[in-house]
């Protein structure tokens, strides 16, 4: 892996503007639907890496979970993935499926079914409603991601050393222009500023192409996580990255068939007992847990046991769980995999022989027969496994951004837009002006005109979608231009220009090239998405949680300082009490039972509390040893 790169900085806009020092720290995340990751270039002396960085609990991925406890602290990645079964109703996961999307979208209607935890509409967006502490909050999944996103960072800050304001974050290739704007207010509220939004395949093509410069390969990612399925073909010259087609499905994958099976259990544990689960949501979740564990098991084994204590009302679940019946059930889903791969392969000119590696990313492509799918498309050709399907989004993630913190030379990256781009004209029907698969940044530009004599007004409708009608596709806002000079129909010329930055969110502007009148749209301002106003407020309640959060670690550390000093007094590890005589171990030992007690029935007692408990502790000890020094 060569340290003599070269990033092409006209892929990004002002560049300067973003990354201000060549000293930055760029990180890399993936931000996932399940599970999220963090990733860092490092420059040694001789070669460069990326590192993925562990959590707090030693774990190289972090839930995407947030939960608020009944004392209003808040409890982000594994800690609140762990509060799933105890919590649910205040536990908030697969945020990813409802950022940027409005409230009466259909997969947002499905998706709440599902979901412990309440989700209201708010402006026609959905927003996650829980309790914290004693009061009800409200969250768009905005804020829900920014909580997650800041995790990231700090875990990138604790491994570090030092603070972190920029990051690349990928996202899914099939992400709407709002969900990517979506994504980038996320991270504004978790203090980071995005540098670079990058497609999930092509982050992952990133991480596996790092060492294959020799020559030129056609690679095809098929990356199938928790939520999302993305495939891309690229083409991989050197240290040049070329998108040359992405399609996919952002409503696909494991949780999917995690759901089919839970279904499925509910149904088979209701004919046995006549007990029906499904409003007991605390038994709902265990089921979830104890399958995705069972999923996970199948991917090396033929058969396993669904096995949960104390179920429902007392009772136990234990059932088998075949590798056969887990296929049976999610055929469908298996099978649509498939057309995305077949359209991705036909818009990039290649055919399926032209390709020369095939790359599996995402957990779900661990299940055996996704892979024997994907396998048999390309003829038996075996996909490559080299790479770590958890990590590779994150590690390609965090090459580009060494790239664009000047830590690698000669990365050239190369995207393109993954839909179709124009407005809606006479009889609604769609006029494209970005066709999918445009390399981006772009620009393009077409005349339209009036549709009725004398018309002073037009109005423009942007639409993202692959059908010929508008109304089958999907609208991403619109704006009028008024002041056109009065006219018979046909007559009047109005530019459209349609502008797509790097980061694949659109800006679209309409002349009347008589008078000069223009007008123009941020898509990203559409109704689905935040206002200034709306960030504002949410930075600012975020840093309200992050002082909780201080104030709730530093509790956390009290507490286990002084259970360490009870643990060491009992156990005679303090210095000097292996010399004590019998009476005052045995009394030492007794103060120590009555500080543990005290503590096993005040769990959320607070940091004066513990700190003065601590003190009581120390100088009844004194008391007992008199002269003699006992400390940790």
């Amino acid at each position: 892996m060569g340290t003599y790169w070269l990033f092409v900085l006209c892929l990004v806009t002002s560049l300067n503007d973003v990354i201000s020092s060549t000293e930055t720290n760029v990180i890399g995340i993936d931000l996932g639907t399940i599970y999220s990751c963090v990733g860092i270039y490092r420059e040694l002396q001789e070669f460069g890496r990326v590192d993925i960085i562990a959590n707090n609990q030693g774990n190289r991925i972090t839930p995407s979970y947030v939960s608020f406890t009944t004392l209003g602290d808040r409890l982000v990645g594994d800690g609140a993935h762990n509060q799933l079964t105890l919590n649910p109703k205040n536990t908030i996961f697969n945020v990813k499926r409802l950022i940027g999307r409005l409230w009466d979208d259909s997969s947002v209607q499905e998706d709440i079914k599902h979901l412990p935890f309440k989700v209201i509409n708010q402006q026609n967006k959905p927003h996650i409603e829980v309790k914290v502490g004693d009061e009800i909050k409200v969250f768009a999944a905005e804020e829900i991601s920014a909580m997650v996103l800041g995790e990231m960072k700090q875990i990138a800050e604790s491994y570090i050393g030092k603070s972190v304001r920029d990051a690349v974050v990928t996202v899914p290739a099939y992400f709407t222009d709002a969900q990517r704007m979506a994504t980038i207010h996320a991270g504004k509220i978790a203090g980071l500023r995005i540098a670079r939004l990058v497609n999930e395949p092509t982050a992952a093509a990133i991480a596996y192409g790092l060492d294959k410069k020799e020559g030129v390969k056609n690679i095809f990612v098929f990356d199938l996580g928790g939520g999302t399925f993305d495939v891309s073909i690229l083409t991989i010259s050197h240290s040049e990255f070329t998108v040359l087609a992405t399609n996919g499905n952002t409503h696909l994958g494991g949780e999917d068939f995690d759901q089919r099976v839970v279904k499925h259990f509910l149904n088979v544990y209701q004919k046995k007992t006549g007990h029906d689960v499904s409003s007991d949501q605390r038994a709902i979740q265990k089921l979830r847990r104890a399958v995705e564990k069972g999923k996970r098991m199948l991917s090396n084994a033929l058969q396993t046991r669904i096995d949960i204590d104390s179920f429902h009302k007392g009772e136990d679940f234990s059932e088998t769980l075949t590798r056969s019946k887990f296929e049976e059930l999610n055929k469908d889903l298996f099978l649509s995999t498939t057309s995305p791969v077949k359209q991705a392969i036909d818009d990039s000119g290649l055919t399926a022989t032209e390709i020369d590696e095939i790359v599996l990313v995402g957990g779900s492509t661990r299940i055996p027969k996704i892979q024997q799918l994907v396998e048999d498309f390309f003829d038996g050709r075996k996909a490559s496994r080299d790479i770590n399907p958890d990590e590779a989004v994150a590690y390609g993630a965090a090459v580009l951004g060494g790239a664009m913190s000047d830590k690698i030379r000669d990365l050239v990256l190369v995207d393109v837009t993954p839909l179709s781009l124009g407005i809606e004209t006479i009889g609604g029907v769609m006029s494209n002006l970005i066709q999918r698969n445009t390399v981006i940044p772009a620009r393009k530009s077409h005349f339209f005109t009036t549709t009725y004599d004398y018309q002073t007004t037009v109005t423009i409708k942007v639409f993202e979608g692959e059908r010929s009608m508008t109304e089958e596709n999907h609208l991403l806002g619109s704006f009028d231009l008024n002041g056109i000079t009065p006219a018979p129909r046909f007559v009047p010329q109005i530019e459209v220009t349609f502008d797509i930055d790097i980061n694949n969110i659109l800006f679209v502007s309409a002349e009347d090239k008589s008078t000069g009148i223009k007008n123009e749209i941020t898509i990203t301002k559409d109704q689905n998405t935040l206002t200034p106003e709306d960030i504002e407020r949410m930075i600012e309640v975020a840093a309200t949680f992050a002082e909780k959060d201080n104030q709730f670690k530093v509790r956390i550390e009290t507490r286990n300082n002084l259970e360490a000093y009870i643990y060491s007094l009992k156990n005679g590890k303090a210095a000097s009490v292996g010399k004590l005589t019998k009476n005052q171990k045995d009394a030492v030992v007794k103060a120590c039972n009555e500080h543990s007690e005290w503590l096993e029935y005040n769990q959320e007692a607070e940091t004066a509390v513990l700190n003065a408990r601590k003190k009581m502790l120390e100088d009844v000890v004194q008391r007992i040893v008199g002269k003699t020094r006992v400390e940790l």
